[in-house]
């Protein structure tokens, strides 16, 4: 087969040879160029221009996962066909470095030579101009450094917290011992409370019954204090504060010489309780429980944090896990209330850090329901960091007797500030279930749910909730720090719980004063064991 192209570029010509491998022959009758062959060429050129164009936007568009045009199918294909190979692009180069196993700080990247930000590394990039996997090896080579350190300062945060939360501070150690020398040695601080001709107020169900569980003198006050100032009927609130004999003393001192008149205040040590002294009690054997859910972690915090394995959060759960406060009585006897107050038909069981910012009386105007427990349920609300709970969170659902029973996208609910109906307790078998599943807890070598008595209330509680509004119970002071002062005055009650406390130092600043202004510091017993209110 032969071509010919005539001189003007007018004709191309085509005759057939002797076969397809003869060599194709052109034939040009001049060497001279005219202006018409310039311009036909130039119209060739353009037309190849926005050919290769065209080949090269498919070929972008289809990327690196398949083809879907012959021009991207050929610039695969044809590689290969020339014994060539296409270089993996940088992208590529990348991810295969990440997905090896391995490649921390060691020999070959010691943590001396890895930069200690992104401003070094990009600098260092910059003057060696590496190929794509030298940036790569050193890129995962900086990362993994970094983590390592964000673990380790994440881990020593979490040890520090718990420190200072689970510690007695000082002043509070001090004002406990000058009031118990105070009950000692001052008559005046040793009243029987409440007055012997309002006792029969302590069963009177027509008053506002409010029952505080505490060792911890300057909290309870405060949440007297509050809870008294913010009433639009002082008169008809009874609080009755539960605290252990050790804090009783002290306790009784501080109300005695600080009257909340005309509310009604009764201190009373759980041994004085007639039905804790008879026989076995549950409660005690649920501390014995928690004391042997606490020895499991050998070693103490240090031996918890010096974990290489185990991720930052679950450290920080094992922690808390050791705060005293789980082994204290104070935190089990809730689950006791129908015996503890069998005259009562209805009480407002409340947390010793807790504030009391509004009139609390038409809560006793919620219809329940028949329902056992109203409460604040926490998967709702403006704050997705706090009020994000759900079963999930304090359940564990990879153990088939969890999963078997509940729903682990249901909401949960709060303890702080209940309402708890008696009356309709003392018919169900919330108790009963309760201690049936902790007896099912140890059973399971503790591993159903978090430690706590809030994940065995979800499930004793489970179905007897009355959801109330959140206006009533606040939550996550004690750990939500961008929790603004605006947004906390606003609510009824505020809850500060979590590590910081408001009677610490770490606690945030900005709300401790909501905390702070119930608290008299120029009283004798305060300003003594140096307290100040920043």
């Amino acid at each position: 087969m032969q071509l010919h192209i005539s001189p003007s570029l007018r004709h191309v010509t085509v005759f057939p040879g002797n076969g397809v491998r003869e060599f194709i022959k052109v034939k040009g009758g001049s060497r001279r160029f005219s202006w018409r062959m310039i311009f036909y060429g130039l119209l060739l050129f353009t037309f190849l221009l926005r050919f290769v164009f065209v080949l090269t936007a498919v070929d972008t568009i289809d990327g690196h996962k398949k083809c879907s045009s012959i021009g991207c199918l050929g610039k695969r294909i044809g590689p290969g066909i020339l014994g060539s190979s296409s270089p993996p692009n940088i992208q590529e180069v990348i991810y295969q470095v990440f997905e090896e196993p391995g490649m921390v700080v060691d020999d070959k990247y010691p943590a001396d030579d890895i930069p200690q930000s992104l401003e070094e590394f990009m600098a260092e990039m910059k003057d060696n101009m590496p190929d794509a996997r030298t940036f790569a090896l050193k890129l995962k080579a900086m990362v993994n450094y970094l983590e390592q350190r964000t673990r380790t300062a994440k881990i020593q945060e979490y040890l520090y917290r718990h420190v200072a939360s689970s510690s007695i501070p000082k002043q509070l150690h001090c004002l406990a011992l000058r009031l118990a020398n105070e009950h000692m040695t001052n008559s005046a601080a040793r009243l029987q409370l409440p007055k012997p001709e309002l006792v029969s107020n302590l069963v009177d169900n027509s008053f506002f019954h409010f029952v505080l569980a505490s060792d911890n003198v300057l909290a309870s006050s405060v949440v007297a204090t509050s809870l008294v100032r913010n009433s639009l009927h002082p008169e008809k609130i009874v609080l009755h504060i539960i605290t252990d004999k050790k804090t009783h003393s002290p306790m009784q001192a501080w109300f005695s010489l600080h009257s909340l008149a005309p509310a009604i205040i009764e201190v009373k040590p759980l041994h004085q309780f007639d039905w804790i002294s008879k026989g076995k009690v549950p409660v005690l054997e649920a501390m014995e429980k928690d004391q042997k859910a606490r020895s499991r972690f050998r070693g103490g915090s240090q031996a918890i944090v010096a974990s290489d394995t185990e991720k930052p959060n679950v450290i920080a759960a094992k922690l808390q896990a050791m705060s005293p406060k789980y082994n204290s009585i104070m935190n089990h006897i809730r689950i006791h209330l129908p015996e503890l107050f069998p005259s009562l038909n209805k009480i407002v069981f409340l947390d010793d850090d807790i504030v009391i910012q509004t009139d609390l009386s038409p809560l006793w105007d919620i219809d329940m329901n028949g329902k056992v427990n109203g409460a604040v349920e926490t998967c709702r609300g403006g704050d997705k960091f706090v009020m994000s709970k759900r079963l999930k969170n304090y359940l564990n659902f990879s153990h088939p007797l969890i999963v078997e029973n509940f729903d682990r996208d249901e909401c949960a609910w709060a303890y702080g500030m209940n309402i708890f109906d008696l009356e309709a307790w003392r018919k169900t078998n919330v108790s009963h279930t309760y201690y049936h599943w902790l007896q099912q807890n140890l059973k399971s070598d503790l591993s159903l749910w978090q430690l706590g008595t809030l994940p065995p209330g979800l499930i004793a509680f489970h179905g007897h909730v009355h959801i109330i509004d959140p206006f009533w119970h606040m939550l996550g002071l004690g750990y939500q720090e961008n929790t603004s002062y605006e947004e906390a005055e606003n609510a009824g009650v505020i809850h500060f719980n979590g590590r910081a406390k408001p009677w610490l130092d770490i606690a945030f600043p900005q709300l401790r004063p909501l905390w702070t202004k119930y608290v008299n510091f120029s009283d004798k017993f305060i300003k003594s064991c140096h307290m100040r209110e920043a």
